[in-house]
Parts: structure tokens; sequence; C-alpha cells
């Protein structure tokens, strides 16, 4: 059998907040940066982000547009929720030889590479993921409406909820909400923010809640604490148990593991790579399984 790692893939790993190339060679990597790829919230933008990422990649190798989409592919992206899409982006989309998946198989391959344990990947968006014997099972993924609990656009909307709870009086006023208020315009216009702001807007406010809770703010760790308690209720359901690792991924993912009960304190890991990692990992699976 050939190994895996001496093949030449792509890999595209694309969420709510950007979408990464990764040109694969052997052990030579080439990575380019572009915008959101969540193809269930805008299709086309998404497609177009991918394809100004493969003629930013071709500008930085020696390859042409073309070389790169014969390479063997895998795409995971936010926004894929079934075959019927995955069909869709084959066919707008220029690879001749390509996986398409949502973005979670990538991130849980990526954290934990081929060992058993569980994921709860915390970005724009959110989901949660188990591995065990070789099998994947996930949760969530169903996005803003629906779900994506425990992620930054969750964690942004609950702040202005709790933040409109000080407003009447039912909880106490921090540092957190009376800058909320000062912000945006004071409870008038948290509601007009609200009313209009995307994901990535109400995700935008996530770090000023995580640095508010860091310094001890009361109502940001409420917040906090709600996003962990989500996940902890979360990860039992899907397999996890207390001889597992646990990997917190995604940008707002790590800064939960202050609010875990112990059990599960204990178990936290380190990931062992990014979903883009997982994403060169899953490619190059694709070219084993077709090649000559």
């Amino acid at each position: 059998m050939s190994d895996s790692s001496t093949y030449h893939v792509l890999a595209v790993d694309g969420g709510g907040t950007r979408c990464r190339l990764a040109l694969a060679e052997g052990p030579t990597l080439t990575t380019v940066e572009t915008g959101s790829a969540n193809v269930s919230t805008d299709f086309d933008g998404g497609v177009r982000e991918i394809r100004e990422g493969l003629t930013r990649l071709a500008a930085r190798t020696s390859r042409t547009i073309d070389d790169l989409t014969r390479l063997p592919a895998f795409v995971g992206l936010a926004g894929v929720t079934g075959e019927a899409m995955a069909g869709r982006l084959r066919g707008a989309l220029p690879f001749t030889r390509v996986r398409i998946l949502d973005d979670r198989p990538a991130a849980l391959r990526g954290a934990l590479g081929d060992a058993d344990g569980v994921i709860a990947h915390c970005g724009t968006g959110s989901f949660y993921g188990a591995r065990a014997g070789g099998q994947m099972r996930f949760a969530g993924g169903w996005g803003p409406v629906l779900g994506d609990e425990a992620s930054a656009q969750w964690i942004g909307c609950l702040a202005l909820g709790v933040t409109l709870e000080t407003v009447d009086g039912r909880l106490p006023a921090s540092p957190l909400s009376q800058r909320l208020l000062a912000d945006l315009g004071d409870a008038p216009g948290i509601v007009r923010f609200a009313g209009q702001a995307r994901p990535t807007d109400f995700g935008a406010l996530a770090p000023l809640v995580t640095d508010h809770a860091a310094q001890g703010d009361a109502l940001a760790r409420r917040v906090m604490q709600a996003g962990a308690d989500e996940i902890a209720r979360a990860l039992p359901d899907i397999g996890w148990t207390p001889d597992q690792p646990i990997c917190l991924t995604g940008g707002i993912g790590p800064h939960y593991a202050p609010y875990f009960p112990a059990a599960m304190q204990a178990r936290l890991t380190r990931p062992a790579g990014e979903p883009l990692a997982g994403a060169i990992a899953l490619a190059r699976d694709l070219a084993r399984e077709t090649a000559p």
C-alpha cells in the first residue's frame, strides 16, 4: 500500500469566517486564505471564495489552476447539509476528483488524528463530534436559527439578551453590559442592531465577552457558563466517556475550559491539528482510495 503522505492533494476548509485552501505536495504545504464560505447562507459567495483561493494558490506555486483542479481534492464547507448540496457544489466547482462534505469531519480528523475522543468546535457556528473505533458521529451544526449553541454568534446574542435584562432590572449591571449599551446606543440601539445583524456580527461581540469574563465580570462569566453548560450536556449525548480526551476547537472553544465540571476539565486535550490538517488527511484518503 502506498504511503498516502506522498500524494499531492488539494484541501479546502471553509466556514462562516474564512476559507482556507492548501496544496500538499508530499511534505511541502502551501496555504492561502479567503473570506467566508458558508454555502448554506451564501452559496454563490462561497463558490467565489473557493475560486479566488485557487487563483491565489496558483499564483503562489508553480501550478496552473487546471493543474490544481485535477488533483484529488477534499472540500469541507459549513452549510453542506447533505448530498443535494454536495452535488450542487460538484457542479459549480472545477475539481475533477473531489469529495465534498460539511466542515465537521475535517475538524474532527484534524483535532484527534486517528485517536478516539470528542471535540466541541465553537467558531462562528458550532457542532460536536466523536470518534470511536474509526467511526465518526456528529451533532449540532444546524445554523444560527435552530442551533449553534455555544458558538461565537450564540455568545454574542446571549450577551445582548442579558444586557437587556439589566435594563429591565432583572440582573445587576456590569462593565460588559455598560460597554454594550454604550457601543450600540442603549437598549433601542441593541434592538436595532439585533434586527439586522448577521451571525458574523453577533460573533464579533464574543471577544468582548471572553475578555470581560477573564477579568471577572459576573455577567460575562454567566454567559460563558451558559455556553459551557451546553457543551457539557451535549458531549455525553454523542458518546463521550470520562476516559476519553476532549478537544475544544474554533475561535471561542478554548475559552470554555475554566467553566467545565472537574471530570471534563481533567480530560481536556490540546488538538493535534487544525481543521485544515484534517482536510489534507481526508484528501490523502481520497487519493489512496482512487489511486490506479
